[in-house]
């Protein structure tokens, strides 16, 4: 599956590293393995990893959920995890290096409930079609404060330069990024490590949230990596300069939420941009594309809004879409074409918050733009000035609830995850929101403790 050299190749150019994290991904994104110490890297690289198949049926607190299927139903039998060739980089600041890993069957066949081979199996479909997609996505985060405020809420870090506090929306503001700059400029050392293009920071519109870009990739799977790991990065430079990184879709009330936009575009096999076609008006590739990804939105949300917390970010003027709308240079809708020379032409999806899982985002929007195309769905008339005015669509789902049933039931979200994945995200999340319905919480104590 993967080379010895490209292990042994890395330890003689790094003598430093004494152990790796070896980091696979489940269903909500989070990073699941091993650290290994040195002279296990080349064994890795030559014959794997065992691994028991239960650890892709997680739950967000790490807890088996049995209706996956990946439990006691399989025995919780091992598996075998192999390194993504590419993917093993130093860990900037440390004595450590990392790993990305893929989990197979043992007989070598990809496992189904893996996201990244959900995603790997979208972009191997669209080659089959002679379209090759491109991409990147944005990182929205905040940082906070490692204490909570006297009323026990989340609050805004100080500046790691000299302390200052903040509660203001500082958006766009260059002076109130310098603040942070000692810890920026410790996740672009670590991005330039772990070969990412990191690129434009901004001051973002809620007080302690910050946007980060990423370089365009004509790699999708490659993207969706850089994402993932750059969230690893971001958390861990935070962290040690005694501040909380938040990924959190809405960490605040009354303040806008984290998306993770994601920019996608199609180029044939010589890398021309298919939606940047000559001729006048919008290409049919384009518009067919959109109308596929608001034809499937609806039932797509679950994978866009995984968590209870998500569906708090929806909510007018809050630069998060409520509608599956679309639009030109147009914030306020769902399906964004951004301004720009027809070359670079593409479609912003900004459904997806930042604590959705990037493979099966990418998986989602690469399945939905198939099958725009492959059935010629017209998006409708763009939408101009506010989308937020847009009459609801009924057939979004109205809460998290509702968007888990949606999936559920989706054959479109079964095809673009796989079924295998398909049954254990959908089981994963109703096992969530059971842990969520029978949670008490605050708010409950609030409104009833003293008047009911």
């Amino acid at each position: 599956m993967t080379d010895p050299a490209e292990a042994r190749a890395f330890l003689d150019a790094h003598p430093q590293v004494e152990a790796i994290d070896i980091v696979l991904h489940d269903a909500n994104g989070v990073g699941r393995g091993k650290i290994i110490r040195r002279h296990e890297l080349e064994g890795l690289f030559a014959n794997g990893r065992l691994l028991p198949i239960s650890i892709l049926g997680l739950d967000i607190c790490g807890e088996d959920v049995h209706e996956t299927g990946l439990i006691w139903d399989k025995g919780d039998g091992d598996v075998r995890a192999w390194p993504i060739p590419g993917t093993l980089v130093p860990l900037h600041g440390t004595n450590r290096a990392e790993v990305l890993m893929a989990v197979h069957d043992l007989d070598g066949a990809p496992m189904g409930p893996d996201p990244r081979h959900a995603l790997a199996r979208q972009v191997t479909a669209m080659a089959d079609d002679g379209l090759h997609p491109a991409g990147a996505f944005e990182l929205e985060f905040f940082l906070l404060a490692n204490e909570r405020d006297s009323l026990g809420r989340v609050q805004p870090a100080r500046d790691v330069l000299d302390g200052r506090a903040t509660k203001r929306t500082e958006v766009y503001s260059v002076d109130h990024l310098h603040g942070m700059m000692p810890l920026f400029d410790a996740i672009y050392a670590g991005a330039k490590a772990a070969g990412i293009r990191a690129e434009t920071m901004i001051s973002e519109f809620a007080p302690g949230q910050y946007e980060l870009t990423l370089h365009y990739r004509h790699d999708v799977l490659r993207a969706a990596d850089d994402l993932i790991r750059l969230k690893r990065i971001v958390r861990a430079q935070a962290r040690a300069r005694g501040v909380t990184a938040c990924f959190m879709a809405k960490p605040m009330e009354d303040v806008a939420g984290s998306g993770m936009h994601f920019h996608v575009s199609l180029n044939d096999a010589e890398g021309n941009n298919l939606f940047g076609e000559d001729g006048t008006g919008w290409s049919d590739r384009i518009l067919h594309a959109l109308g596929g990804l608001k034809a499937t939105m609806a039932e797509s949300m679950l994978v866009f809004a995984p968590h209870a917390n998500s569906w708090r970010r929806f909510a007018a003027q809050s630069y998060a879409p409520v509608s599956p709308t679309w639009g030109v240079n147009n914030r306020s809708v769902a399906l964004r074409i951004p301004e720009g020379p027809k070359a670079s032409r593409r479609i912003e999806h900004r459904p997806a918050g930042v604590d959705a899982n990037p493979y099966l985002v990418a998986a989602t929007v690469l399945a939905g733009i198939r099958y725009g195309l492959r059935n010629k769905i017209d998006p409708g008339p763009e939408v101009t000035g506010n989308g937020y005015d847009a009459p609801a669509d009924p057939d979004m789902p109205a809460d998290w609830r509702d968007a888990i049933r949606r999936a559920d039931g989706s054959a479109f979200l079964k095809d673009a995850l796989g079924t295998e994945m398909h049954r254990t995200f959908c089981a994963i999340k109703a096992a969530e929101l059971a842990r969520v319905a029978r949670t008490i919480a605050d708010v409950d104590y609030d409104l009833y403790l003293h008047t009911v």
